[in-house]
């Protein structure tokens, strides 16, 4: 059975995938879908660099504003939602782009992995005061008692992972190890094209995400998080703990002057674009578009040569 065909625009933040894959749908007769873990929030758009209406040059643009940003999320819930446009594009008869750098999300959607069981909030939570009451070590003990594989990938203090691991055995009588293993050894779900972008000097894309991270404050992303507050979207959660946003609610909670938050941002943001490189290389299926100075996504004309050199690899 021939798998279904679809297109990956990847890469770091800040290299121009956006721009870069709105022109390919444009010249493929495409549609986007988006692999972008923040922008499926509503109301979070300066600070998730979220297309705006002239950059997607007439492209429908999927997985986009889906959900409130008190809302949480998860690769299992995208894998599923993310699914269904793409399937819904294919029948149209046009071709799917995905765009984004949630490396997560975009391997989960090709493979279609279906994931461990679906989580218990009230079971996380005795977890959680578990691991409270007798500790990190405690806890990693436990897990390695049956999964020894996870347990040994995990650090003590890394809370979150510990508890699911522990969470999803107890409701599966799986370890997310085998189901790892499972999931690896499936055939994926579509057939997809990879090409990421990057700069072949990681200085330049640096510079760039710098920039980005000014022009974002010069856009009102101060204003933006006000106004996440103002609806009563806790700076506890999920969204609102993305860079960009945690920095500037310390800001406004006089916990912290604005110049010091903005080299905070560039400083997560660039520690961010390294492990985004380090996951996609990785992948030795992704073909990889490298730019410097005189050859970037900024130029019409290089934009519209590498639209035509992706085109002709398809």
């Amino acid at each position: 059975m021939t798998k279904p065909k679809l297109i990956v625009i990847t890469g770091p933040t800040a290299t121009g995938k956006t721009a870069l894959g709105a022109l390919l749908a444009k010249t493929l007769n495409a549609e986007v879908v988006s692999a972008d873990s923040m922008q499926i929030y509503k109301f979070m758009n300066i600070g998730t660099a979220k297309p705006a209406e002239s950059e997607m040059l007439g492209i429908a643009h999927h997985m986009l504003d889906i959900i409130p940003p008190w809302e949480d999320y998860s690769a299992a819930r995208y894998t599923k939602d993310a699914s269904k446009c793409i399937n819904s594009i294919i029948e149209r008869n046009k071709v799917p782009i995905v765009v984004g750098g949630t490396g997560l999300y975009i391997d989960s959607l090709i493979s279609g992995r279906s994931f461990s069981a679906k989580g218990d909030i009230e079971l996380r939570r005795e977890l959680e005061q578990e691991y409270d009451h007798i500790g990190g070590e405690a806890m990693l003990h436990k897990l390695r008692s049956f999964d020894h594989i996870r347990a040994d990938k995990l650090h003590a203090n890394d809370k979150k992972r510990v508890v699911r691991a522990l969470e999803a055995y107890l409701i599966s009588g799986k370890t997310i190890s085998q189901h790892d293993l499972e999931t690896r050894s499936a055939a994926p779900l579509y057939d997809a094209k990879k090409f990421a972008l990057s700069f072949s000097d990681r200085a330049e894309l640096y510079a760039r995400i710098d920039r980005r991270v000014d022009t974002m404050l010069e856009n009102g992303l101060i204003d933006e998080v006000q106004g996440l507050l103002d609806m009563g979207v806790s700076p506890a959660c999920t969204a609102m703990q993305a860079i960009g946003y945690k920095e500037i609610v310390e800001v406004l909670s006089g916990d912290c002057d604005i110049d010091s938050a903005a080299d905070k941002i560039k400083m997560e943001s660039r520690r961010y674009a390294k492990r985004q490189l380090t996951w996609f290389r990785k992948d030795t299926s992704i073909e990889w578009i490298m730019m410097d100075n005189e050859r970037a996504l900024g130029s019409d004309e290089f934009l519209a040569m590498t639209v035509a050199d992706i085109a002709e690899r398809l």
